[in-house]
C-alpha cells in the first residue's frame, strides 16, 4: 500500500510539472503576440503624428500663404525655406529647434539651417524627422537610420501643365515639399559650422 502511495504521488508531481510546462508555454506564445501587437500599434502611432504634423504645418503654410497674398508689400518667394513650426502656435514636445549636431533623438523634429546671407532676415533651411522606426510617413518609405526632410517652397499656376515655373506663371500659396538630403544638402549644413 505504501508503494501505491508513493507511485500516486509521483504520478501527481509529474502531472503538475507537465502542467506547469503547458502554461508556460501558452503564456509565452501569448506574449509573443502582444509583443507583436504592441510593436505594430506603436508604429500606426508614430506614423499618426507623423502625418499630423505634416498636415497642421501644411495647414499653417496655406494660411500664412494667403497673408502674404493679401499684404501689400508681401512676396511669397521670400517664404522660401522657412521653418514652418514658428508659423503654429503650439508647444510641440516633438520637436527640438534648431538641429544640433549631436545625433537627433529617434521620433523627433528639428530645422535645419542652411548656410544663409545676412540680409535674410530669418534662417532658411529645411524641416527633419527622424523616425523612431519604420514607418510611412506623406506616403514616403522612412526608416530609423535615414532621416526624411521637408522644405517650404512656393505653389504657382501651371498652365501649360509642364511642372516647371515659367516668368509668366504667377505664384500662389506656400506648401511644404519633400526633399532628399543629399551630399550636397549636408556639405551646406556643415559649411554654415
Amino acid at each position: 500500500m505504501p508503494a501505491a502511495k508513493q507511485a500516486d504521488a509521483s504520478g501527481y508531481a509529474l502531472s503538475r510539472k507537465f502542467r506547469l510546462a503547458v502554461v508556460v508555454i501558452v503564456l509565452g506564445v501569448l506574449w509573443w503576440f502582444l509583443l507583436g501587437v504592441l510593436e505594430r500599434e506603436a508604429r500606426n502611432a508614430e506614423e499618426r503624428a507623423a502625418n499630423m504634423v505634416i498636415s497642421q504645418l501644411r495647414s499653417a503654410l496655406v494660411i500664412k500663404g494667403a497673408e502674404v497674398m493679401l499684404s501689400r508689400g508681401g512676396r511669397l518667394a521670400e517664404h522660401r525655406g522657412i521653418n514652418p513650426f514658428e508659423l503654429v502656435e503650439h508647444q510641440w514636445g516633438n520637436y527640438k529647434g534648431q538641429c544640433q549636431a549631436e545625433q537627433l533623438a529617434p521620433a523627433t523634429w528639428c530645422f535645419r539651417a542652411r548656410e544663409q546671407k545676412e540680409t535674410e532676415n530669418a534662417p532658411k533651411g529645411w524641416l527633419i524627422y527622424k523616425p523612431g522606426q519604420p514607418i510611412t510617413i506623406d506616403g514616403r518609405q522612412a526608416n530609423e537610420e535615414q532621416p526624411l526632410a521637408w522644405a517650404v517652397t512656393t505653389e504657382f499656376a501651371d498652365r501649360n501643365g509642364n511642372g516647371a515655373r515659367e516668368q509668366e506663371e504667377r505664384l500662389t500659396g506656400l506648401k511644404l515639399a519633400p526633399v532628399s538630403l543629399t551630399e550636397e544638402a549636408a556639405q551646406t549644413q556643415d559649411a554654415q559650422r
